[in-house]
């Protein structure tokens, strides 16, 4: 079907509480309640909604972009209003513009920032759970951040992905890759010190960032070394991916950037 108007909608949740972005049955998703949510607004007028790519389960967002078609121009500021209404506390829409009809937001050239939220040394008070990963063991984070930095750059990332096509390309290039302190999020319930792994790139593999956070905790524990890492991001890896996933909780799509304006004029 061949939508009159078409829009580009960013939006913030909070997805500890669902199994991703995409649709599935018998599991509560992302994108089934933007639609529920949707449908409201619209008063169950005929509308499509499609994102920007998933989203493991418990993964949050503070800009994640959605396309919404529909056959109505809408006055933007009120849409937004009602939409937030509607919306449960754990989501937020942020803005709205509107884009041409062939404007196609998966094949769109875009830049995508991650950031994984993690702490160390002790058991983390409850209500942090959803934001960020806490092990108890101690970590060597200096070592950590040496780690980090080695992801930089053009490599092959065979061994960080799980369930690759036959047409997966594995050359990927990651634009930064660093361990910072956190001083994003604060709260008197987060543990004393935490730290975020910033990645920042154009392209990631199913399960990537959470392979690479995977890698890094056992370089913390001291249970794999720098040249490890070297060596399983060379063209002549063995190609099999690292069974080590660290947990979806402390993932979050920190920002999207369209490369070129997707708006018309």
């Amino acid at each position: 079907m061949k939508y009159q108007f078409t829009y580009l909608i960013n939006l913030q949740f909070l997805g500890f509480r669902f199994h991703g972005w995409q649709k599935q049955t018998n599991a509560k998703t992302l994108h089934e309640m933007v639609d529920k949510t949707l449908s409201f607004v619209f008063k169950h007028r005929d509308y499509k909604t499609l994102g920007v790519g998933r989203t493991d389960a418990k993964v949050s967002a503070s800009n994640y972009v959605f396309q919404l078609f529909c056959d109505e121009e809408l006055e933007l500021k009120s849409f937004m209003k009602d939409l937030n209404s509607n919306f449960p506390p754990d989501f937020k829409g942020l803005a709205i513009e509107k884009t041409t009809s062939n404007f196609n937001i998966i094949q769109h050239p875009k830049v995508k920032e991650y950031l994984y939220f993690f702490s160390f040394g002790e058991k983390n008070h409850p209500f942090a759970a959803p934001f960020i990963v806490g092990l108890e063991e101690h970590l060597d984070i200096e070592l950590m951040i040496q780690g980090a930095k080695l992801f930089e750059g053009e490599h092959f990332f065979h061994k960080y992905c799980t369930q690759p096509s036959a047409h997966t390309i594995f050359k990927r290039t990651i634009d930064c890759c660093e361990i910072v302190k956190n001083d994003i999020y604060t709260a008197n319930f987060f543990p004393e010190k935490s730290y975020c792994l910033r990645v920042k790139g154009s392209g990631f593999l199913r399960y990537q960032i959470r392979l690479m956070m995977g890698v890094l905790f056992k370089l913390g524990k001291g249970e794999l070394d720098l040249d490890f890492i070297e060596q399983s991001l060379m063209e002549n890896n063995d190609r099999k991916f690292f069974p080590t996933i660290a947990p979806s909780s402390g993932l979050q799509l920190y920002d999207l950037e369209f490369n070129n304006s997707s708006s018309s004029s």
